[in-house]
């Protein structure tokens, strides 16, 4: 019976990252007006009901998608946060998912109001994002690869800033190269 129970669990695991993996296409090709719960379970070749026993809401799922990809971005990176050398190719996997890229811009923008369902998933995440990326700004000086006179944190949010307003950027104008401004950006703090 423990066997079949744990068993029971995995098939869980995987059946809801199934559907994440549905969820993310159809917000990618549909927008957050344009899904409908009904449409990802009828992509998913599940009823309706069955979708609501994982997800609460269509925000919810558009959290959980969200939280899934940043999950991804950071299995490839070994379980880590990416490092600083690790973001333009991370905005390089970004360019290749352009409306999943869009989803994360409106989301994130939208999000900031209270009582929203992914506020607390954005701020926890912006939280955990700069801590990560001010943790190796603070290596990086340490080894005298990045400018000493800027507050790592501050760095932090400056690079996350860039990032989120170059990948925007290139939302209107994919002739923007995410990964090369990017680069520029980190070249600026260098000593």
């Amino acid at each position: 019976m423990d066997r079949r129970a744990r068993g029971s669990y995995a098939k869980g695991i995987e059946r809801r990252r199934e559907l994440l993996a549905v969820a993310a296409e159809v917000f990618a090709a549909e927008g957050f007006d344009g899904t409908t719960l009904k449409l990802v379970a009828e992509r998913a070749g599940i009823r309706e009901a069955t979708l609501f026993h994982y997800f609460s809401s269509k925000q919810d799922l558009l959290t959980a998608v969200l939280a899934d990809r940043d999950e991804q971005n950071t299995t490839r990176q070994g379980g880590t946060p990416a490092s600083l050398a690790d973001l333009p190719r991370v905005a390089e996997q970004n360019a290749q998912h352009p409306g999943l890229t869009a989803l994360f811009a409106v989301a994130s923008a939208t999000a900031t109001r209270p009582g929203h369902a992914a506020r607390d998933y954005f701020r926890d995440r912006y939280a955990w994002v700069v801590a990560a990326t001010a943790g190796d700004v603070a290596r990086a000086q340490e080894r005298g690869e990045l400018r000493t006179d800027i507050d790592p944190e501050d760095a932090a949010r400056i690079i996350i800033g860039a990032f989120d307003g170059i990948q925007l950027q290139w939302l209107y104008d994919p002739t923007v190269s995410m990964p090369a401004t990017l680069t520029t950006v980190l070249r600026l703090l260098e000593p």
